[in-house]
């Protein structure tokens, strides 16, 4: 069976929202099509945290229902296309995602990699930059959140933290939103953890948000405190209530 992407590698969500903030979230889905053979890793694999962002999507839908706020979401599974990464970064299709192999990742072809280049990261990125400049013409602000999630364990080791603010260090809006959350939060709320500038993790908010000098932050929230529609519901309150404390 030949290998296709044969949806749009974006959904939109409330597109006409009212908020200046627009919601991005990269991880959202765990969907590899048929003809791409799981990539060679099991079922519990792809629907592991390697495959995506555990109830990320969903916290991400419920704050854009609270906010009134547009959100971008990715399609496919991070293992066919990671879209917090360039292309010229080799974690951007990995042959390892932590301790498992893709089998599906090894030995591509500069067309193989290509492809997925421009059927999932090009679409995307290119859709967020149409709804920043469509805005920007329409005198409209904008603040760009992308919401995450990561595992509790890894590699062996437990993450305390459980709402990481993640930005480079000379980001006033990311700042004032970590010290907004934890005046708000019992959460342990950590700047650069559990990943960082050193990490190449900042791709989508450098390209969409410091480079076009619009305010942006990006969440990562511990996954096991959103995987039921309570948990959801409360991490996407005190982001949403953090927001409204800073606009």
């Amino acid at each position: 069976m030949m290998q296709g992407l044969e949806q749009s590698s974006v959904e939109l969500v409330n597109p006409l929202g009212e908020s200046d903030v627009l919601l991005v979230c990269e991880h959202a889905s765990h969907y590899i099509p048929d003809s791409f053979t799981n990539l060679g890793i099991s079922q519990a694999e792809r629907l592991s945290h390697i495959g995506w962002d555990i109830g990320a999507a969903d916290m991400a839908r419920a704050l854009s229902s609270m906010l009134d706020a547009s959100l971008v979401l990715q399609r496919y599974s991070r293992l066919l296309y990671d879209c917090n990464r360039p292309p010229s970064e080799a974690s951007a299709i990995p042959p390892l995602s932590e301790v498992t192999e893709i089998p599906g990742n090894k030995a591509l072809t500069a067309e193989q990699r290509n492809y997925r280049v421009e059927r999932i990261y090009e679409p995307f990125h290119q859709e967020i930059a149409t709804q920043i400049a469509t805005r920007k013409t329409a005198g409209r602000a904008t603040i760009l959140v992308t919401i995450h999630s990561f595992t509790p364990v890894f590699m062996g080791v437990n993450r305390a933290v459980q709402l990481g603010v993640i930005c480079h260090e000379n980001n006033t809006f990311a700042n004032s939103f970590y010290r907004g959350a934890r005046k708000l939060s019992h959460f342990d709320i950590r700047m650069n953890e559990p990943y960082g500038p050193s990490d190449p993790v900042l791709h989508m908010v450098t390209r969409h948000g410091d480079e076009q000098q619009i305010p942006n932050v990006m969440l990562e929230v511990r996954n096991d405190l959103i995987v039921d529609d309570a948990g959801q519901q409360e991490c996407a309150t005190l982001v949403a209530e953090t927001l409204n404390s800073l606009t």
